[in-house]
């Protein structure tokens, strides 16, 4: 994303308690790299054992103030912690137990999230993940770079890499020895299906991840034919010309589970009212359109035949 001039950035710092968040904050502050003078507000929104060593920081511009209940995070207050502290940027500690659309939504209109980091100490992320699932999704689905802090070498890096790249393929992975040494994830990930193909073809177990990269990276899928199976569905918002197609996805649990469809466009005035289960032939489009809030994929019909259901109706990641 552009970066405007009149942007206020956030730095957000992801994690559970005592993942290794505020380390990782207190050296980055005391790094004069990080630090040309700006006034930083360094915001905490849960209190760990480890605390801040502000007489360390690079710059003496960094105020802290602490958010210590969720109902404090408002924006008006937001806007009062920044009015207080004149600060031009803010680097925000945020509570694991928190989901981290509870802060999204009240970030003033003028705020920019310009970095997610997320921090998870190895030895408890199992535990977490199996238990709270949801929360830790909820982490993974906005960061750009996940570290696993007190890593051993007895752990296996694939078991952490598959969870990660469960819910996202763009994240970074770095792996922190207790030896201090730091290995970054290499593992390969390719996708189950031929992108280079003239007609790209997503078996039904494949459908989340197909889903998932396209929106990630729309412009590598721009001009290509995909064939698919899908539940074809009718909005009363949506133009003459316009259905969806798409599938139920679940990404960690029963709760979370969301239809997870594409723009589809035909001229064909009986196929556009069609629904249920389909498979679908189209060539994708990556254009701007209202329904994407932006550019996405739209897929412009080719060819419709009706389908029975698959073994599986909900999309998962594994």
């Amino acid at each position: 994303m552009p970066v405007k001039q009149q942007d206020f950035p956030v730095y957000l710092f992801l994690g559970f308690l005592e993942s290794g968040k505020t380390k990782f904050i207190q050296e980055t502050l005391e790094d004069k790299r990080f630090n040309s003078g700006e006034r930083t507000l360094l915001l905490i929104c849960e209190e760990g054992i480890e605390e801040y060593a502000p007489s360390k920081f690079a710059s003496k511009n960094v105020e802290i103030r602490s958010i210590e209940d969720k109902s404090e995070l408002t924006e008006d207050n937001l806007r009062r912690l920044v009015r207080e502290t004149k600060a031009e940027r803010a680097v925000i500690e945020y509570n694991g137990m928190w989901n981290v659309n509870d802060l999204l939504l009240v970030m003033p209109g003028d705020w920019a999230v310009y970095q997610v980091m997320y921090f998870a100490d190895a030895s408890t992320f199992l535990n977490y993940n199996s238990n709270m699932r949801s929360l830790v999704v909820d982490k993974l689905n906005l960061t750009e770079l996940v570290v696993f802090n007190r890593f051993e070498r007895s752990m296996s890096p694939e078991e952490f890499h598959k969870i990660v790249r469960g819910v996202s393929r763009s994240a970074e992975i770095a792996f922190e020895y207790t030896d201090g040494t730091v290995a970054y994830d290499d593992i390969e990930d390719p996708l189950p299906f031929d992108i280079e193909a003239d007609d790209i073809v997503i078996n039904d177990e494949d459908y989340a991840l197909f889903y998932r990269d396209i929106m990630a990276e729309p412009v590598k899928y721009d001009g290509k034919t995909v064939t698919f199976k899908g539940l074809a569905a009718r909005n009363p918002k949506f133009p003459e010309n316009t259905f969806a197609m798409g599938r139920n996805v679940m990404t960690c649990c029963v709760e979370d589970i969301r239809y997870c469809w594409f723009v589809t466009e035909t001229e064909d005035p009986a196929l556009r009212r069609e629904k249920g289960w389909f498979i679908i032939k189209a060539r994708i489009q990556v254009g701007k359109h209202r329904f994407y809030r932006g550019k996405g994929p739209i897929l412009k019909l080719i060819e419709l035949s009706s389908a029975a259901p698959p073994e599986k109706e909900v999309a998962t990641f594994y």
